[in-house]
């Protein structure tokens, strides 16, 4: 599943960069916080490899 804008695409990395080591988990917030927790790293790395080129800073809710 491809990530729909950039910030949830920044989540993602932030996410696997804590479930691979590379940071604490304990400097996570919000969005990247919950992904590390419910998503497997392979996931995340589908969701953060994501494309940026032409996607919204942000997705709004309807």
């Amino acid at each position: 599943m491809p990530a729909k804008s950039k910030a949830q695409q920044k989540a993602a990395g932030a996410a696997l960069a804590a479930k691979r080591g590379d940071i604490p988990k304990s400097e996570l917030k919000g969005a990247s916080k919950s992904m590390a927790k419910s998503m497997t790293e392979k996931e995340l790395d589908k969701l953060a490899s994501t494309k940026r080129k032409g996607k919204p800073e942000h997705v709004t809710k309807h």
